[in-house]
């Protein structure tokens, strides 16, 4: 027995000891309509997505995404796409985990008179399935003239169902700051499946309670209606 359990333990012990200091992760995906925050970001249209992680065992993480997108070209602008540059670290202190982390979002070439471009500071704590997010604006927020220390409140869950399967629901709150009628509250429930090898497909409820005369295309449909979300992901 003891024996054995030292051939077990050394076998683990080198296991983990040969753990890389660092991953590189790829995903790449689509979905039926970039909601952000509740709010389509691609006129209600599809989209497509894909982003790049950097993850230190230490927690230090860094990464990019980008989304096709619609919403500055109907403001005026000319900017086809949206990219996120962001940064931070990850740890724990006994039971909840934690999320410090800045966050970029770049639209190259907008030509919108207020810079759309958007700096946020974040923190996030999880206790079990739960988290409770706080995102604070460094700079003027998506555009809107005089909203610097805007903030986004959210709360999340994801439970696992089993078999692949998880249901995620979420309510947050944007409140833009010096713009109060555009502030809103969104929410939503999304069902995802994890079919391994890396894809994995979503469909998910989302809406808003944002004014209906503010958020809207050139068309005037209203853009953070309710509505559902088909996605699929393949990640490498």
């Amino acid at each position: 027995m003891v024996l054995a359990c030292l051939g077990l333990c050394g076998g683990a012990w080198a296991q983990a000891k040969a753990q890389p200091d660092y991953t590189l992760s790829y995903n790449v995906g689509a979905v039926t309509d970039y909601r952000y925050r509740g709010i389509s970001q691609s006129r209600l249209k599809p989209a497509l997505q894909g982003g790049a992680d950097f993850a230190h065992r230490s927690g230090l993480y860094l990464g990019t995404w980008a989304s096709t997108i619609k919403w500055i070209k109907d403001a005026g602008g000319d900017a086809p796409v949206e990219l996120d540059l962001y940064g931070g670290y990850k740890g724990s202190a006994g039971a909840v985990g934690y999320d410090l982390g800045l966050l970029r979002y770049q639209y190259p070439g907008h030509s919108l008179a207020t810079s759309p471009n958007t700096t946020e500071v974040y923190g996030a704590a999880s206790f079990g399935p739960a988290t409770l997010k706080y995102s604070h604006s460094v700079t003027n927020l998506f555009g809107f003239a005089d909203s610097k220390n805007s903030y986004y409140l959210e709360a999340a869950a994801t439970f696992d169902l089993g078999n692949g399967f998880s249901l995620a629901p979420h309510a947050g709150y944007q409140k833009v700051k010096n713009n109060d009628a555009f502030s809103y509250t969104d929410y939503s429930i999304a069902l995802a499946k994890d079919f391994g090898n890396g894809f994995s497909a979503s469909v998910a409820a989302v809406g808003t309670d944002a004014d209906r005369a503010l958020y809207v295309t050139p068309a005037g449909r209203f853009t953070g209606r309710n509505g559902l979300v088909l996605g699929a992901k393949y990640a490498f």
